[in-house]
């Protein structure tokens, strides 16, 4: 069988020691792979690459399209970028898919029945990283929510409980309070899967969901979720199975796929020869089923399950009731290696299709558009923040057909008809909105003149359309 290239990346902390323990693994299963070896992270960002990944990684990943990577350090501050977020969003990497599954007996947990699968969407959400300071009192960051991301990502949700023979699919968003983002995505959800009627769907918001996965994690199948949410609660889930350690993460993209460990680099236990290799591992066998090596997969997990269940455990896991050998990173590896061949007598033995997922790219469909208003964002500090000193003041800088028709502050509704009791800071959202026929950009262009002309300070603004008729933009707190 000719051998597939594939791209890895020790990493920082720990990574080097368990890249090299799963590779020992990969080796010994026959698995039919080469490598090219990269250099990521810490001594990159050391050269002064804020985005840790240098050309010549970029070329060999987009070449072999597959990248297995250990755990990275991101420098805090100082304008380092996380190399994980970097890769997602740069190779469109939209699916991080991260199975949670207890190893009862073997391995102590709580919720011995949970075996669920989170499906994360990967590049948008708060984690586009978009961040402004505004005024000396206020911060931002923008939530970007698209339909093609969205529709991706859920579409491969449900093509993925279709291929894993999975019976439900939970999305959770929170989109009771965030209508128009978390909205799009509950209603993209609903969308799709009436495709899938042999798949059983529901919707959650996503503070009960997680307490609900907290407290009875059994009763979840797939969840489908924003970035942020996923982040969240795949780490919760990971360790109510028993622990972070075991967490992988395959990241898929239409063209390209990384494959990691959820936990991170660990330099404190880094070169002790303690860590434990296995969430790298258990995503070097979502890898093997990806390139289609179903078989090689199999061989590797059932080999590391009898592990688990002749309790031949890393400290991270070692409890005296269950364990019989505490072993560092080069034991357990040797006991993988020792086991391929078997398959385990009371965990459940894995069996992999060669089902590559692959979700086709669908265009947006057309729709009409128009400008209809604008929210002008103030930084205004004077007459003791007094919003009805700022309303009529603002009012008069109107122009022709257009007018203020609301002040928010922090959301809030505070003009006209606000309350002495909200709370006011420097930042202003003043809405202007047309009195008459759809605006043109030229309008908002003069509307901003004569404001500034009025003396006030601009510091954002936001155009607010409609959409087929349909409103495009939130409505004020007490509007």
């Amino acid at each position: 069988m000719e051998k597939q290239r594939i791209v890895v990346a020790p990493g920082d902390g720990i990574g080097p020691e368990i890249t090299s323990a799963v590779l020992r693994i990969l080796e010994a299963a026959g698995a039919p792979l080469e490598y090219d070896h990269i250099e990521i992270g810490q001594s990159v960002y050391a050269q002064g690459i804020t985005s840790g990944v240098p050309t010549d990684a970029w070329a060999a990943i987009r070449r072999s399209g597959c990248l297995l990577k250990g755990p990275v350090t991101t420098p805090l501050g100082k304008g380092f970028k996380s190399v994980n977020v970097t890769i997602r969003k740069t190779l469109n990497l939209f699916a991080n898919i991260r199975p949670c599954k207890a190893y009862s007996p073997s391995v102590a947990s709580a919720h011995p029945g949970m075996n669920l699968v989170i499906v994360r969407e990967n590049e948008e959400d708060l984690y586009a990283g978009i961040e402004h300071r505004q005024t000396p009192e206020v911060t931002q960051i923008l939530k970007l929510i698209t339909r093609p991301g969205t529709e991706n990502i859920i579409r491969y949700a449900f093509e993925y409980a279709r291929a894993y023979n999975r019976r439900k699919v939970t999305c959770m968003t929170k989109d009771n309070i965030m209508k128009l983002t978390d909205g799009l995505f509950h209603q993209v959800f609903e969308e799709v899967a009436a495709e899938y009627p042999e798949i059983a769907s529901d919707h959650q918001i996503i503070d009960i969901g997680a307490a609900r996965l907290a407290a009875n994690p059994e009763i979840f199948d797939v969840i489908v979720t924003l970035n942020l949410y996923g982040d969240v609660l795949s780490d919760i889930a990971a360790q109510l199975a028993g622990s972070v350690g075991f967490a992988s993460s395959s990241n898929i993209g239409h063209d390209c796929a990384m494959f990691e460990a959820v936990h991170g680099s660990a330099p404190d236990i880094a070169g002790k020869g303690v860590a434990n290799p296995s969430g790298l591992l258990v995503a070097a066998t979502q890898m093997l089923v990806h390139l289609g090596h179903g078989s090689v997969a199999e061989t590797i997990k059932n080999a590391w399950l009898c592990t688990l269940e002749d309790g031949i455990h890393t400290a991270d896991i070692y409890r005296e009731q269950l364990s019989t050998q505490k072993v560092g990173t080069a034991g357990f590896t040797d006991a993988v290696i020792e086991r391929l061949g078997r398959k385990p007598r009371q965990l459940e033995a894995v069996q992999y299709e060669n089902k590559p997922i692959k979700i086709a790219r669908r265009p947006t469909p057309p729709t009409v558009k128009e400008l209809v208003g604008v929210d002008v964002f103030l930084d205004w500090d004077e007459d003791g923040r007094d919003p009805n000193v700022l309303g009529p003041r603002l009012a008069a800088a109107a122009i022709e057909g257009v007018e203020l028709t609301l002040i928010t502050n922090r959301g809030v509704k505070v003009y006209p008809d606000g309350i002495p009791e909200t709370f006011c800071t420097d930042h202003w959202r003043c809405r202007f909105k047309s009195s008459g026929a759809p605006l043109a950009y030229t309008d908002v262009v003069r509307l901003l003149h004569s404001i500034t002309e009025h003396g006030f300070e601009v510091i954002k603004t936001e155009n607010l359309y409609t959409f087929d008729g349909q409103q495009g933009f939130s409505m004020g707190q007490g509007e």
